[in-house]
């Protein structure tokens, strides 16, 4: 849904949401970070970097998507996510260095790189939240992603760490083992927090936020 090119030209919903992701974007890139780090899940232990890149074929798109730079001959294959966070920082004019993890990852690489460093979280809210939408309609699925809703707005990081993942994966929420992820990496320090974005037009939930860490 982010990506023109795969969608074509957006209806209403889609631009307000494209605003506010490039919005979040610039946020990220406007402290001066030395590295972003895009973190999605399917990752499976690998980080990606220079070389590294996917494309959109399974969207009916015949696209090359790079991560970082040019695409080399035996890259490896970034997830969606992460295909599609490079996008997002290319199209922001981001030329600086950037680096690809899961979940997993995401504690121990804030803990050693040097420097500022800025966070590009990718996943969406539950699958689950109309009968359009790519699951079945579940009555839980609209209270677990105003739950998550309130924690971004909040810059609640021990609830975004204390998130069910079971019941994420049920009710087929991409973006909690990511906001796990940033919840526990966050644990403990201030944070100013800005819910951009919060909806579920085509039965997705799709909520974007800013937070800077001190």
């Amino acid at each position: 849904m982010l990506l023109p090119v795969v969608t074509g030209s957006p209806g209403s919903a889609l631009a307000v949401l494209r605003a506010a992701v490039s919005a979040a974007v610039q946020t990220v890139l406007e402290a001066g970070p030395e590295v972003v780090v895009v973190v999605g899940d399917g990752a499976g232990g690998v980080r990606f970097g220079p070389g590294d890149g996917g494309d959109l074929r399974g969207f009916g798109v015949d696209r090359e998507v790079p991560f970082a730079g040019r695409v080399r001959p035996g890259g490896r294959r970034p997830p969606l996510p992460h295909l599609v966070g490079a996008q997002l920082l290319d199209d922001a004019g981001h030329t600086g260095s950037r680096l690809g993890v899961g979940p997993d990852d995401l504690a121990g690489v804030l803990r050693d790189l040097p420097g500022p460093v800025g966070v590009l979280a990718m996943g969406d809210g539950s699958a689950r939240r109309s009968e359009k939408a790519p699951g079945a309609l579940d009555p839980a699925a609209a209270p677990f992603d105003a739950a998550v809703a309130a924690a971004l707005a909040s810059g609640d990081a021990a609830v975004l760490a204390d998130l069910d993942a079971a019941e994420g994966a049920r009710l087929l929420a991409a973006g909690v083992p990511v906001w796990r992820a940033v919840g526990a990496a966050l644990l403990g320090r201030p944070v100013t927090a800005e819910l951009r974005h919060d909806d579920a037009p085509f039965g997705v939930g799709y909520l974007v936020a800013s937070w800077t860490a001190r």
